[in-house]
């Protein structure tokens, strides 16, 4: 059975859910998605975790409640804490957190500034342009898309930043459709309702996230002090950012990346299932 709430916290109203019991294990979404993107990870694991999915800040079901400005990582890492908290977890009962995406750095934050509420942090391919050679050509990139975002809506800044990935998947042989390399449909399956709602948020993605978000660098001295998974997806043929930044963060720690399934959204769809199983192994490892 699942169970939904609101957490009111500074500058918005996060809807979350919870399903599930036993440890907690926190999944932060990426992109445009919601806690609906991980439904079919949280059904998958819901028997061995109390599962905690929520909405983030400015997106589907967390609005904010003052005018949309550029977002901060930070920000977003408060976010997690104050519902890790919410839901009961302490020092003594630590959660796991896994996160896809700019999700991933979420997770990152999370850990690095509250290394006690946190047992383990998986971080499935988190573009974290700083930490790749080019990182000053991506930044550049980033401005420019919220500077398209700020001319003229989200739909020439999702122009730019394809634009940008595409030129990149020319450069390096990535098969970018779908960021898979079958060219089938990846990631969850949405009805109607929550595509158009999740479609809502390119707006909050392209003109805030991206460009607030590209700045960061992880604090790798902090991430120290927690169990740091960096994985990538066995469909993540060639070297999109995304994956690029996954094995950067997996260098700094000095492990290699955990392969799972699918690409970049097979945490849903046709590889939930094999990714829950692949998530859950990888967190018991690290008991």
């Amino acid at each position: 059975m699942m169970k939904t709430d609101i957490l009111d916290v500074p500058g918005a109203t996060l809807h979350y859910e919870v399903r599930g019991g036993g440890p907690v294990l926190l999944l932060v979404c990426g992109g445009i998605y919601d806690a609906q993107g991980y439904a079919d990870l949280a059904d998958a694991l819901a028997d061995r975790y109390t599962v905690v999915t929520y909405d983030r800040r400015g997106n589907s079901r967390s609005p904010l409640t003052g005018p949309a400005a550029p977002q901060r990582v930070e920000e977003h890492g408060d976010d997690a804490y104050r519902l890790l908290v919410a839901v009961g977890v302490t020092a003594e009962r630590p959660a796991y957190v896994f996160g896809n995406s700019s999700g991933g750095v979420i997770a990152l934050e999370l850990a690095a500034r509250h290394p006690d509420l946190v047992r383990a942090v998986v971080a499935h391919e988190p573009p974290l342009v700083t930490l790749l050679p080019d990182a000053d050509a991506w930044l550049a990139v980033m401005r420019e898309v919220g500077e398209a975002f700020r001319a003229g809506g989200p739909m020439p800044a999702f122009g730019r930043l394809d634009a940008a990935f595409r030129a990149d998947a020319e450069r390096n042989g990535n098969p970018l459709p779908g960021h898979g390399g079958d060219g089938d449909e990846v990631g969850p399956a949405t009805d109607p309702e929550t595509a158009a709602r999740q479609q809502g948020n390119m707006a909050s993605f392209v003109g805030y996230e991206v460009p607030g978000f590209a700045p960061y660098t992880p604090d790798f001295t902090a991430l120290a002090a927690t169990r740091v998974v960096a994985a990538v997806g066995d469909g993540a043929e060639g070297a999109p950012p995304w994956v690029r930044g996954a094995r950067a963060v997996a260098e700094r720690i000095g492990d290699p990346p955990v392969v799972f399934p699918g690409d970049h959204g097979g945490f849903g769809g046709r590889t939930a299932t094999a990714f829950a199983e692949r998530l859950h192994e990888t967190l018991d490892n690290s008991r």
